[in-house]
């Protein structure tokens, strides 16, 4: 069955999915099947058992939302990847702070620190170019994969 996220609480760890039948089915954590946590009005597939929803996984069918937040990696990675702009782009806040710092830092010593940040964010850049949409998608919206 495929559905709709309406509903998600943090604290008890359940939530409501609107099914594309037109009902609502609750669910758990306990259910849900990859590391990060659900979000409301996410497109999910799961299985139907009486009321509840189990074995619950995004729809990850690409977007063009996902596509272009590809993109935008890619040209922030080539660009100004040695400050950490592709992680700040795809919502890695402490990713990006690192290589910020280190890149700004890294004047002190001689720029090394900083040709290092640009080396590992021109590695990233290829790796997101040879990257299906469906596997950046996969690898870097839903599992939150903040390195390569």
């Amino acid at each position: 069955m495929k559905g709709k996220i309406l509903l998600f609480d943090d604290s008890s760890r359940t939530g409501i999915i609107s099914g594309d039948d037109g009902k609502r089915y609750e669910f758990d954590i306990e259910q849900w099947r990859i590391k990060s946590f659900p979000s409301v009005d996410m497109r999910v597939d799961f299985i139907i058992n009486e009321s509840f929803a189990t074995t619950i996984n995004p729809n990850t069918n690409p977007s063009k939302k996902s596509s272009s937040k590809k993109m935008g990696a890619i040209l922030f990675a080539f660009l100004l990847g040695a400050f950490g702009a592709h992680k700040f782009y795809l919502g890695y806040k402490m990713q990006g702070v690192i290589m910020l710092l280190t890149s700004i830092i890294g004047y002190v010593f001689i720029g090394i620190p900083t040709l290092i940040m640009m080396v590992i964010a021109f590695i990233e850049c290829v790796i997101y170019i040879f990257k299906s949409n469906e596997s950046f998608e996969e690898t870097y919206i839903l599992n939150n994969r903040g390195w390569f």
